[in-house]
């Protein structure tokens, strides 16, 4: 484009002649815009003492998207030329129709980046990078000599993107990312665990490659395989449950959270659809859904509909005040978008998404909620889940936790479940404590096809009358 702020795609289009293309296939109707995109990824995976993997990809395209009422028309493309915006302008255009709808007012867009503008793995070399991924192998089986797998990986991507309006606004940023994970398996009388630890954000690799960090998550998983390797069957039943701080947010993300998306309550399918102002959670129970937290996982700049992110507060002591919003939704329901519309990449249409989901420190101390714990179960660390939308029903399973009787931490556990539903969960919170934690910046968020990075948060909570899926009463 002529102007040079549409870096990097200056080269590729005119602008004045793409926002006349661009308004024309908006004609009659009431949103859209053309979203512009550059990324590029590596990853590098060392797995049993050797390179198993390394990839590297990188694309570039438009999607171009007419909204009318309730009817998107969306079509997107490798090829970023005027060619291809006519075609994808004709096929919208035939999506919407002709009607006499008025263009929504434009977004307010971001007025500062959230993170710098740079490509995570600038500086650091291939080799350097597979050399540290052998440091992590060897680190880990000096630790103990019950290791007997490690598996480590570096992960890197940046994402260009611009954002043009029919009004002729432009909002653009430039996303990096960069995450280490590590994975250690122990064994010990034919006996098999494993444990995992990684971290990032929107960072520097260089700032996750200091052995401080590094040699950090080693240890973290290796404390968690040991764990484990001693653990014994979880039990079955209905007890309270207290959840440890930081990742175990993400059954709140899941089982709460995506129930607040505006998208599923405008339809009624969400089970906190037609409670908006009424009790919906124990009281000191406020969840704040935040995309602008400085170099966060889930934090963005500025949203994929050119919107800027807020600190929404979605149930405030309680009671239900709000959803997170895109531009459709928002306007169907006739309230403010929140900066949540996201998508996955140019060839996705945007929709309601979380960015960074969690809840406020509450006034109990950690410790004592534990030691006020009879018979129950202490859960700090989370696998995969499931969670029905419709009735906010859910099942997560374990992957550290620990049988509490009269206050006292006992033995861990394997093969635990949770099973219940977020809106009784959320009633059911009994203790918050005050040591509100986010996660490591691990989180990936899934959502009709499309996966998104996103935070977690939570403080040490107890949760009672959960079920426990195990292997014994």
């Amino acid at each position: 484009m002529t102007d040079a702020s549409f870096s990097p795609f200056r080269t590729l289009l005119d602008r004045d002649r793409t926002l006349a293309i661009l308004r024309s296939a908006l004609a009659g109707g009431d949103d859209g815009e053309l979203f512009l995109e550059r990324s590029r990824s590596e990853a590098l995976v060392f797995d049993d003492g050797r390179l198993r993997n390394a990839s590297y990809d990188a694309q570039q395209g438009f999607g171009l998207r007419a909204v009318r009422g309730e009817v998107t028309g969306y079509a997107h493309s490798t090829e970023i030329s005027e060619s291809s915006l006519k075609d994808a302008a004709r096929t919208v255009r035939l999506a919407i129709g002709d009607g006499g709808g008025r263009l929504a007012l434009p977004p307010e867009g971001a007025t500062a980046p959230l993170y710098a503008a740079i490509d995570p793995a600038s500086g650091i070399s291939f080799a350097a990078r597979v050399a540290l991924l052998r440091d992590i192998d060897a680190f880990a089986r000096d630790l103990d000599p019950r290791v007997v797998q490690v598996s480590a990986s570096i992960a890197t991507s940046v994402q260009e993107i611009a954002i043009l309006r029919p009004e002729g606004g432009l909002a653009t940023d430039t996303r990096p990312m960069a995450r280490i994970n590590v994975s250690v398996i122990v064994e010990s009388n034919s006996r098999r665990e494993s444990g995992n630890a990684g971290g990032g954000g929107r960072i520097a690799l260089d700032g996750l490659i200091t052995p401080d960090h590094w040699q950090g998550l080693v240890r973290e998983a290796l404390r968690i395989a040991l764990v484990n390797l001693r653990s014994v069957p979880a039990p079955a039943g209905v007890m309270d449950v207290v959840l440890g701080p930081g990742w175990p947010g993400i059954l709140l993300h899941e089982a709460v959270g995506h129930g607040l998306e505006g998208d599923f309550n405008r339809k009624g399918h969400s089970a906190f659809a037609g409670l908006m102002g009424q009790r919906v959670a124990a009281s000191g129970v406020t969840v704040i859904d935040d995309g602008t937290i400085p170099d966060r996982r889930g934090s963005i700049s500025v949203d994929d509909e050119g919107t800027a992110p807020g600190r929404n507060v979605l149930i405030e002591d309680g009671v239900l005040v709000g959803y997170m919003q895109d531009r459709q939704n928002a306007r169907l329901l006739g309230v403010p978008p929140t900066g949540n519309g996201r998508r996955q990449s140019y060839a996705h249409a945007p929709m309601p998404r979380m960015t960074n989901t969690f809840m406020l420190a509450g006034p109990e101390d950690p410790a004592s909620i534990l030691s006020g714990l009879e018979d129950g179960i202490y859960a700090v660390g989370f696998g995969g889940g499931q969670v029905d939308i419709t009735n906010g029903k859910f099942v997560f399973s374990c992957t550290e936790a620990y049988r509490v009787r009269n206050g006292r931490i006992g033995d861990a556990i394997r093969g635990a479940t949770l099973i219940g539903d977020g809106a009784t969960a959320l009633q059911q919170i009994r203790a918050i404590g005050n040591d509100l934690a986010l996660d490591p910046g691990i989180g990936n968020c899934g959502k009709q096809g499309q996966w998104v990075p996103v935070g977690v948060g939570l403080p040490t909570l107890r949760i009672g009358g959960l079920t426990i899926g195990g292997s014994a009463a």
